[in-house]
C-alpha cells in the first residue's frame, strides 16, 4: 500500500473571469473589477495551498473496490472505465481564507461575497495545478470525481479522511454533517491511464446540484 504524499505549490494569478463567474456576475463593470482587485489584494499573502494524496489499485470483482473503500456507484464505475489505479487526494487553501470571509461578512458583505468567489477560484486552481503535476509525472488522467457527484454517496468522505489522515496531513477536518473545514477544500478521486482519460477541470455534467451558481 502506498504512503500518503504531500504536495505544495505557488498558485498562479487569480483568473478574474472565473472569480467573477463564481460571484454570479453576469456582466463586469469598472466598479465590480475594482472590488475584485481589492479583494485579491486582501487575500494575497494568507493562502496556504496544500495537497495530500495516495495511489490505490482498482478492482471490480465485488462492486468497485477502490483500495480504501468499496462502492456500487455506477457513475464512478463509468468514470473509472479501464482504470487499474486511482489517485485519491484532498486539497485546501487553508483556514485564513475562511477567517477573512467571516470578518468581512460584518464589515462589508459585498467584499465577503467576492472573497467567497475568489476562494472558490483558488481551490479550483490548486486542484488544476495538482493535476498538471500528475501529468508531469507521466500519468494520463480521467476527470476528478468527488463524493456527492452523481450517485457517489457523500458519506464516502469518512473513508477518504481516514485513508489520507487529512487533519494531520493538511489540517482539514470533517464535521458530523460531512462538511469540510476549512471550507475551501476539496477531496476527489482521479482515475489513471483509463479508457477515457482526458482533462476536464469542471465536472458540472456529473454534479447533482443543477441550480448551483458555479455551473457553467
Amino acid at each position: 500500500m502506498s504512503a500518503v504524499w504531500l504536495w505544495q505549490t505557488k498558485l498562479p494569478p487569480v483568473d478574474t473571469r472565473e472569480a467573477l463567474r463564481y460571484a454570479g456576475v453576469k456582466e463586469s463593470t469598472p466598479e465590480m473589477n475594482e472590488l475584485l482587485q481589492e479583494c485579491i489584494q486582501l487575500c494575497q499573502n494568507i493562502l496556504t495551498p496544500r495537497v495530500c494524496y495516495r495511489f490505490y489499485p482498482v478492482t471490480r470483482e465485488d462492486g468497485l473496490d477502490l483500495g480504501f473503500a468499496k462502492t456500487d456507484s455506477m457513475a464512478l464505475k463509468r468514470n473509472l472505465a479501464g482504470c487499474e489505479e486511482i489517485v485519491l487526494f484532498a486539497a485546501t487553501i487553508g483556514l485564513e481564507m475562511d477567517r477573512l470571509i467571516a470578518r468581512y461578512a460584518h464589515l462589508s458583505p459585498s467584499k465577503s461575497v467576492m472573497l467567497q468567489a475568489i476562494g472558490a477560484e483558488r481551490i479550483e486552481s490548486l486542484c488544476d495545478a495538482f493535476e498538471n503535476e500528475l501529468i508531469r509525472q507521466g500519468h494520463e488522467l480521467g476527470t476528478r470525481f468527488s463524493p456527492g457527484y452523481g450517485d457517489l454517496p457523500l458519506d464516502l468522505q469518512r473513508d477518504i479522511f481516514a485513508a489520507l489522515d487529512c487533519p494531520r496531513q493538511i489540517g482539514v477536518s470533517l464535521n458530523d454533517s460531512l462538511l469540510m473545514s476549512p471550507s475551501k477544500s476539496v477531496s476527489a478521486i482521479i482515475g489513471l491511464n483509463g479508457e477515457t482519460s482526458e482533462r476536464c477541470v469542471h465536472n458540472c455534467a456529473l454534479c447533482t446540484l443543477p441550480n448551483c451558481l458555479y455551473r457553467r
